[in-house]
């Protein structure tokens, strides 16, 4: 019905303020009836100057048909908001959109309560609002604009009894079936914007017009917060009472409306301001030109990061498809049990090692043989991991070389470390050349000793044992 331009007005001394212009069709110019509505637009928005309200500069005629000069505001209107969210698979957050719902109110409840000159009540109800008709500026500012469809005891067009205005969807019960209106209706059109807001969808639409003023007229709310988790109880209590289909139970006026959810903000300590609202009208339009330029829109680091989970994610269903992230696919083990055979038998570590296993057979034998010292307690050795955590021998010395050769009449030594060693004689007086003793004959000539705690030097006594043992082995063939 009406065109909408940019444009500058301009006065003395290079005065210039940004106002945008609306302009009626020419094909609508000479329609009488649309004209006096025009005009019923103009003059009640030059009364309605408040913060929430579009603001009305004039009114012109230019080239046989009328224009509005109006505020301009630098921003984008609600159903954007709404629809890059759905979009982009998000919602408006909810203190978010309860201050919008707010700032609404207040602009609404201004313009029920509007008088003229004489202090007379005008009775003003919008009957459209709706998403496109509520506009939020950069700032975070939330204007209600579009009186056009407004009934007001001041009009030139009377409403014919009957007649239905507004968009079909944004309807109120009464007003769908024709029946008389009032700011009540308002009420109700703002209740639903805020329910879609939260909703991520719409609320009333049919595949044809009639079957959604059907919907309308029936009045049949879903339950809010089985469609969004973040609405409790009693922020789906307050929406329900703006949409009650009577108009009894439903909020006198868009101030008790307004009053209400602001008590629910206060009442659960939700922060929300203006700057709040401006972030979230930035981030609609960068990604609108992002869209526009082909380019992916930028995404928070929590959405990223919440998309990488989500990428990693993996149903144990499809356990076998998973692949992990930056890798190629293949074959996976998935969750598949443990397998006793692949573990190692610490005992077979030395297995092949012939030093080893004859110090364990010596060992044996020596726990055969002869006296011994031990601890209360101490299970006999059996194997090659007591051997190692032994808790009887200290680290045994070195063999030394004796001072002078050995002559030829010394005793002989074994040949092999593994021989069973000869029973103790009786101490001689006279002085003998220094007998070569094998690390088994020390150790068991040493009493036991406290056990160490620490697991390392159990590894470095064993090392020693053997280092010995073949010592002992190269010098007793030496002497031999």
């Amino acid at each position: 019905m009406a065109e909408v331009f940019k444009g500058e007005a301009m006065s003395v001394q290079g005065f210039k303020k940004q106002v945008a212009i609306k302009r009626v069709l020419p094909h609508l110019a000479q329609n009488k009836n649309f004209i006096s509505m025009f005009l019923d637009e103009a003059r009640l928005g030059a009364r309605l100057s408040h913060a929430n309200i579009v603001t009305v500069f004039d009114i012109g005629a230019a080239d046989n048909t009328f224009f509005i000069v109006m505020e301009f505001i630098d921003g984008c209107n609600l159903k954007a908001v709404i629809e890059e969210h759905r979009q982009q698979g998000r919602r408006i957050p909810v203190k978010e959109a309860v201050y919008i719902a707010i700032e609404a109110c207040k602009g609404l409840s201004f313009a029920h309560e509007v008088q003229d000159d004489d202090g007379v009540d005008l009775h003003i109800v919008h009957r459209d609002i709706s998403p496109p008709n509520i506009l939020i500026s950069k700032r975070g500012e939330v204007k209600v604009t579009d009186f056009g469809l407004a009934k007001a005891t001041t009009q030139l067009e009377k409403t014919d009894p009957g007649v239905v205005k507004g968009k079909f969807s944004y309807l109120s019960p009464e007003a769908a079936l024709g029946e008389p209106v009032d700011m009540k209706t308002d009420v109700y059109a703002t209740g639903i914007v805020l329910w879609e807001m939260l909703a991520g969808r719409r609320l009333y639409l049919g595949e044809t017009d009639y079957q959604t003023v059907k919907l309308v007229q029936q009045s049949n709310i879903p339950s809010l917060s089985r469609i969004n988790p973040e609405v409790d109880a009693e922020l789906e209590r307050v929406i329900g009472k703006a949409l009650e289909k009577d108009t009894t139970k439903r909020f006198q006026n868009a101030r008790d409306f307004g009053d209400a959810l602001a008590h629910y903000l206060f009442s659960r300590q939700l922060k929300v301001t203006s700057f709040d609202v401006a972030n979230l009208v930035k981030w609609v339009i960068d990604s609108k030109k992002a869209t526009k330029s082909g380019q992916k829109p930028e995404q928070s680091i929590i959405d990223r990061l919440i998309q990488e989970e989500l990428l990693r994610f993996t149903s144990l269903d499809d356990v076998e498809k998973a692949v992990t992230i930056g890798q190629d696919s293949g074959d996976k083990d998935g969750a598949a049990p443990l397998d006793a055979g692949l573990f190692e038998n610490p005992a077979d570590w030395f297995a092949d090692d012939n030093d080893v296993q004859n110090a364990v057979e010596t060992r044996a034998r020596d726990q055969n043989h002869g006296p011994r010292w031990a601890e209360t307690g101490v299970e006999e050795p059996s194997d090659l991991s007591d051997i190692l955590e032994d808790k009887s021998e200290p680290p045994p010395p070195r063999a030394s070389m004796p001072d002078k050769p050995p002559v030829t009449s010394a005793p002989e030594v074994a040949p092999r470390v593994s021989s069973p060693p000869a029973a103790p004689a009786a101490p001689v007086a006279t002085a003998e050349p220094a007998k070569l003793k094998t690390s088994a004959e020390d150790a068991r000539d040493r009493p036991a000793e406290a056990p160490k705690s620490n697991a390392m030097l159990y590894v470095a006594i064993a090392i020693v044992v053997i280092a010995g043992a073949g010592a002992a082995a190269y010098f007793g063939g030496f002497l031999g």
